[in-house]
């Protein structure tokens, strides 16, 4: 064999065959998608928050408040040791030296945080940052002070509003769109912690529609760090818009763990809209008592989800007038359909006073649409039903069911218990070990209805019962009224 034989043999052999050349093909495209997933990850991790911080810091504010204390009485030397302790003769000479024996007015100071929403010194905050505040000081990014004037407050959703007066425009943040925000997006944390001036922290959204304790609820959940001082801080977006004022945090110490709320935009706006209009909210009245539908109130009432509001209760108000009943379940409030009690107390809130709305209830199995014209919640005034006539009292009888004894409501009950427009019966004992005692049952408690029905006479109630049987109901609606404080609880029904 001559050698240029051998060397095209030689570059023969080394010719890749058609299927490798298939195989090379597919490792190139796996490997260009591996690169463009690793540029796609590193391009959605930002490398640096200096930019952004750059941009938002001039917009937020440090907010130190002072409050005059009245000197304490009756609280023995300044209230720090307690009465009798071998200090306390030490402590009061202490004070008689001073002269004031702790009885001068004092200042108190505290720290928030807050940003600025509008060129001409308007600043949101939260309401308890500044609660109860003599003076209020703001101390900008570049180290300015101005004084601050009080505008409005909203104690329900934890915002204030305050305003400077400054001789140039001031840097602002616009609001963005928090129901836009996903867990998982980064935000980004500003404001005062502890004290220590302007600092930033990051983090993700953890979760959404947080309920604390309030009834406008609807918190961002953030592990960006907020410590004590960050209340009234913005939380931004990636676009430097605010979605949330940082408002509180869970934490067994005080301090973060990285648990955090703040108050979504999409609430805070509506409020600074009002506060600035008018100096105070004015929420959507639709004057009613509501509860949750429970999985055996649906059972019992032969409803198929547990979807709407149930209503325990309709006083003097837009619903009455409206014709809404006790024992409608509140599906739909003006086109959006209702999930459950907080979900209407929201919108309805949300809505402008003096709106007339379609609400939609099921009533006996059936919808039907009513339209009421909301009132205001901030001055609405709980009119008392008339008091019944008088009627010929009934020989106190018992019943028992269930693990509950009952008893006809008299006047003399009545009187005692200061029920004097209710009538039904008077649940006198209560089994600890029955389902009745777990569902929250307690002797005092009167039951005005039973099976979406008025009653008032044990009969009554035995006929109720017997009903919800023959429907093969396993459990009867009861409406149970403690107080001035009515709800629904579905008993189960003994074979």
């Amino acid at each position: 064999m001559t050698r240029r034989h051998a060397l095209a043999l030689t570059q023969s052999d080394t010719t890749p065959s058609y299927a490798q050349r298939g195989l090379i093909a597919v490792v190139m495209a796996m490997a260009l998608l591996m690169a463009q997933a690793i540029a796609a990850k590193a391009q959605s991790l930002p490398n640096s928050f200096a930019d952004l911080a750059e941009q938002i810091s001039p917009s937020v504010v440090n907010i130190t408040t002072a409050t005059v204390v009245a000197g304490r009485t009756n609280e023995g030397p300044r209230g720090i040791v307690p009465e009798g302790s071998p200090f306390e003769d030490f402590f009061r000479e202490f004070e008689d030296r001073r002269g004031d024996n702790g009885q001068r007015p004092r200042r108190s100071s505290a720290l928030g945080s807050g940003f600025v929403i509008s060129e001409d010194g308007y600043i949101v905050t939260n309401n308890h940052v500044i609660e109860g505040a003599d003076e209020i000081m703001i101390e900008f990014f570049s180290g300015e002070e101005l004084q601050a004037e009080l505008v409005g407050t909203d104690p329900n959703t934890d915002i204030a509003l305050l305003k400077v007066e400054a001789d140039e425009a001031l840097p602002f943040v616009p609001f963005g769109d928090s129901d836009t925000a996903r867990v998982g997006d980064w935000v980004v944390a500003m404001g005062n912690p502890l004290g220590q001036g302007f600092s930033v922290s990051a983090g993700i959204v953890s979760a959404r529609n947080r309920a604390l304790s309030g009834t406008y609820d609807d918190y961002i959940q953030t592990d960006a760090a907020i410590n004590r001082g960050n209340s009234g801080g913005p939380l931004f977006n990636m676009d430097g818009e605010v979605i949330g004022v940082n408002t509180a945090i869970l934490s067994p110490n005080g301090g973060s763990i990285g648990i955090g709320f703040s108050m979504a935009s999409n609430v805070v706006t509506r409020v600074v809209d009002q506060l600035q209009e008018f100096g105070e909210t004015r929420r959507g009245w639709l004057g009613v008592r509501i509860q949750d539908v429970s999985p055996d109130m649906a059972e019992a009432m032969g409803l198929e989800s547990t979807e709407g509001a149930a209503v325990t209760d309709v006083p003097e108000g837009p619903a009455r007038e409206a014709g809404m009943q006790t024992n409608d379940i509140i599906i739909r409030f003006d086109g959006r359909d209702v999930e459950d009690t907080r979900g209407l107390v929201r919108i309805v809130g949300n809505s402008p006073v003096g709106a007339t709305v379609d609400v939609v209830v099921l009533r006996d199995g059936r919808t039907e649409t009513l339209q009421v014209t909301l009132g205001r919640r901030e001055t609405a005034v709980a009119v008392p039903a008339a008091a019944p006539q008088p009627e010929a009292e009934a020989e106190p009888e018992e019943l028992t069911l269930s693990g509950i004894e009952l008893r006809v409501l008299t006047d003399d009950m009545r009187d005692e218990m200061g029920l004097s427009d209710v009538e039904g019966l008077v649940i006198v004992t209560v089994d600890e070990e029955s389902e009745a005692f777990e569902k929250g049952l307690r002797a005092g408690d009167v039951i005005t209805e039973a099976g979406q029905q008025k009653v008032t006479t044990l009969s009554d109630f035995e006929e109720r019962v017997s009903a919800a049987k023959e429907a093969g109901r396993k459990s009867l609606l009861l409406l149970v009224r403690r107080g001035d404080d009515p709800r629904f609880v579905a008993l189960g029904l003994e074979d």
